[in-house]
């Protein structure tokens, strides 16, 4: 059988929307403290933006309650800066070089905000695999007029890209709702 599209690329493209999808959702807050919960911020250090990550160390001394170990002392107001500036609703306790940052409770409100912005990244990614699946289908397309592949084999490829998209649509839904149910629980 000829080419046409490598299905393996597109299968690598798709499960690369899936996993910026995981990651996404990782930093929604829901009951419990999670250091992820800080992956959104990045601090203006050293004449550039950088993650927090690379200029603290995070840690969840308690279920409510993220410990935020600042390395270099100067860094510390520009990391307390950061941390309010990134709109999660925290509010950083400044403690020498270190910054406790108590988690407050989830109102219904904030849980529904929370589970709107999740839908937002759902779509995101949604969006990005129906760019790969466009993206094969017009390879596909591609070869069959330059008689690379038979219209035959076009059609069968055709049906397992969409099959493939099918599949990591509904895994990103899977997803979407078990946070959801994370984040409305109370």
């Amino acid at each position: 059988m000829s080419e046409g599209v490598d299905l393996k690329e597109l299968k690598r493209r798709m499960d690369g929307a899936i996993a910026a999808f995981k990651h996404d959702i990782a930093s929604l807050r829901t009951g419990r403290a999670s250091a992820n919960v800080l992956d959104p911020v990045t601090v203006e250090a050293y004449g550039s933006r950088m993650p927090l990550n690379q200029v603290a160390n995070v840690t969840v001394p308690e279920p409510r309650m993220l410990s935020v170990s600042v390395w270099d002392k100067s860094m510390v107001g520009a990391v307390d800066r950061a941390i309010r500036e990134a709109n999660l609703g925290l509010n950083p306790i400044v403690d020498g070089q270190n910054l406790r940052i108590p988690l407050p409770e989830l109102n219904e409100e904030r849980r529904k905000s929370l589970v709107k912005v999740a839908h937002d990244y759902a779509e995101k990614s949604k969006v990005a695999v129906r760019h790969v699946r466009r993206d094969g289908m017009d390879g596909l397309k591609k070869a069959e007029k330059d008689g690379e592949i038979s219209q035959d084999d076009s059609r069968a490829q055709s049906e397992r890209v969409q099959k493939m998209t099918d599949e990591v649509i509904s895994e990103i839904d899977r997803l979407l709702a078990e946070k959801e149910k994370e984040i409305m629980h109370v």
